[in-house]
């Protein structure tokens, strides 16, 4: 993803002795407040190894998001909450998971952003190519929950090791892939095991056959070429270290999420919390992108490329974007080859047609009915709780 995308100045100006500082001091305050540790110019989390810890670490940059979100949503709030139902709403029998696409500036996509402001880890708008989805509850027109997908990064080791795929193959097909950034059921579904719901229906016809409406035939930006739109596979990663919602997600005897390996703990979470912006305007004053084609514009490829350029230019170390936080990777293959097709040994993939209607009725009969008596608090929720500003 372009960040910035502005002409190239011949030359930047210098920044002061005390801008560093300033912007320095803010980083190592701004981290530690998080709970990091940087001893030894390490960024680290010697307590983190619980899903409670991992929260309290994300809380910070799920605060800003909140905050960030608030002048959009706060005066749609009352109306969006009774898009949310209450536990006494539900008729656990007659649940009818419906796929909604979301569209920009409309209803939809107000609730899908209140929705995304709830999670436990600071959401992504995701990159490049965009998809969103909301699952609504036919029986009630209830939001069950949420679909994100959005361009998957080019580098992802525990994805490519299980495709096996060449750099020139993944150069070629990896707009095959996309990633999803958010994949989740808002209570009081949630309370019925829907996670797993919403994570098997990223394998739906639906899913597959929404991406093909809109990026079929379509230029890509770099290579110039017409893309024929089909979606092979949709990788995501959990929220907390290991999953217990996307372990075991099967639909009858086909296992519908890989899990496929894990992170390597690099990302830019602990940069969300007010800082980045910050750092982006440093960057932006002070030092020089490098964006690698010239398609792309002149300005900074990523968010990871902006926080490294200011990170050096103020005494700091790059590998301060390592977090050490591993998240676990699943793959969810859309067709019976999907492996062999991204490697070019076959161009005719055998595609996964399930609806979500029979996705919905395995999970029903799998997960849901059979925990109703051990999950039974789900009638006692109040949508009114679901309230982020007062």
């Amino acid at each position: 993803m372009r960040v910035s995308q502005g002409r190239r100045r011949p030359s930047r100006s210098r920044p002061t002795q005390a801008e560093q500082d300033a912007l320095r001091e803010s980083v190592v305050q701004a981290l530690e407040d998080q709970g990091f540790d940087l001893a030894q110019r390490t960024v680290s989390a010697p307590w983190a190894s619980q899903k409670d810890d991992l929260r309290r670490l994300h809380s910070h940059a799920v605060e800003h998001r909140r905050q960030v979100a608030r002048s959009g949503l706060k005066r749609h709030q009352d109306r969006l909450i009774r898009s949310i139902a209450d536990g006494t709403e539900i008729s656990p029998t007659r649940i009818s998971p419906r796929i909604v696409e979301v569209t920009s500036n409309s209803e939809e996509e107000l609730l899908f952003r209140f929705a995304a402001a709830h999670w436990s880890i600071p959401v992504s708008s995701g990159y490049g190519r965009r998809l969103r989805f909301l699952v609504l509850d036919a029986s009630n027109r209830k939001l069950i929950g949420i679909i994100g997908l959005g361009d998957p990064v080019f580098n992802l080791a525990a994805r490519d090791s299980w495709i096996g795929w060449s750099r020139d193959q993944r150069a070629a097909n990896l707009h095959h892939v996309m990633e999803a950034f958010v994949v989740g059921a808002v209570p009081p579904y949630s309370r019925l095991l829907a996670g797993k719901l919403i994570a098997m229906l990223l394998a739906s016809a639906s899913i597959r056959r929404a991406f093909r409406r809109r990026y079929a035939d379509r230029e890509a930006l770099i290579s110039e070429r017409s893309l024929p739109g089909q979606l092979a596979l949709i990788t995501t990663q959990s929220a907390l270290g290991r999953s217990s919602i996307y372990n075991r997600v099967r639909w009858n005897d086909r296992l519908l999420l890989h899990a496929i390996g894990f992170t390597a703990g690099y990302g830019e979470f602990h940069f969300s919390n007010g800082l980045y912006s910050a750092l982006s305007d440093y960057a932006e004053r002070y030092c020089e992108p490098t964006a690698k084609a010239s398609a792309w514009g002149n300005g900074y490829r990523n968010r990871r490329e902006v926080i490294k350029k200011a990170l050096v230019s103020i005494g700091l170390p790059t590998n301060w974007i390592h977090h050490g936080i591993r998240r676990e990777v699943f793959a969810v293959p859309l067709a019976a080859h999907t492996r062999e097709f991204l490697r070019d040994e076959t161009a005719r993939p055998r595609w996964l047609d399930v609806s979500t209607a029979a996705l919905s009725d395995y999970w029903l009969e799998r997960w849901a009915l059979p925990r109703l008596d051990s999950r039974g608090d789900f009638r006692t929720f109040d949508k009114h709780s679901y309230r982020l500003w007062t």
